[in-house]
């Protein structure tokens, strides 16, 4: 067992049904925010293991079949930019892991949840565990679910959009994306309620300060 496995705990409390739920590109200035639900058997391990944002891409893609495979129940869903723009990112968060756990062929008894904050599911107590994608199993698993299904639609957007080279970036505000903008503007797919113009602009005063 390497350090990544000996990191995560395979469940929260013994008894139940425990669903790992964490999101993904809650901070991009495109595209919609994924998020998943996983319940894991209480016996699976795998050495590679951890937060989706400390492997790789080529580890994450290891490991999305395994956990696919192996889980008990798992779910994926989305919220548009354009409801994003009308509800706020936070709200549809967490309305994207309310969508991934009622879809969730098991129901649960207890949800994990990444982070600080959730808005409560009106039958399933949950937990929440800050940076719990890097301390439990479940939550990992979902982390990477929800991240590699957003990069897989983003590279398929790219498709459309090459300009902004979401190929690479995903969405999120590096370089490349906000030349893209800068030259061509937004697209259909930005999330306009991110006064992105301003966070552009913020970035270049930091870099020349």
């Amino acid at each position: 067992m390497n350090q990544f496995a000996a990191m995560l705990a395979s469940y929260l409390m013994e008894d139940g049904v425990e669903a790992g739920c964490d999101e993904a590109g809650r901070g991009c200035y495109a595209g919609p925010v994924f998020a998943a639900a996983v319940i894991l058997p209480k016996t699976f391990s795998h050495p590679l293991l951890n937060d989706s944002k400390k492997l790789s891409e080529a580890q994450r893609l290891q490991l999305r079949p395994i956990i696919l495979q192996e889980a008990l129940a798992w779910a994926v869903a989305s919220v548009s930019n354009e409801e994003i723009d009308q509800i706020n990112i936070l709200r549809a968060s967490f309305k994207a892991m309310h969508l991934a756990i009622e879809q969730l062929q098991i129901q649960p008894t207890r949800l994990l949840i990444d982070g600080n904050r959730f808005a409560a599911h009106p039958s399933i107590p949950h937990h929440c565990i800050v940076q719990g994608d890097g301390k439990m199993a479940s939550i990992a698993a979902a982390s990477i679910l929800a991240k590699t299904a957003r990069d897989e639609y983003m590279t398929q957007l790219h498709d459309s959009f090459p300009m902004y080279h979401w190929n690479r970036n995903k969405g999120y505000g590096t370089a490349d994306h906000r030349k893209g903008i800068a030259v061509h503007g937004l697209c259909v797919h930005h999330r306009k309620s991110f006064n992105i113009y301003s966070m552009i602009e913020e970035e270049s005063v930091k870099r020349e300060a």
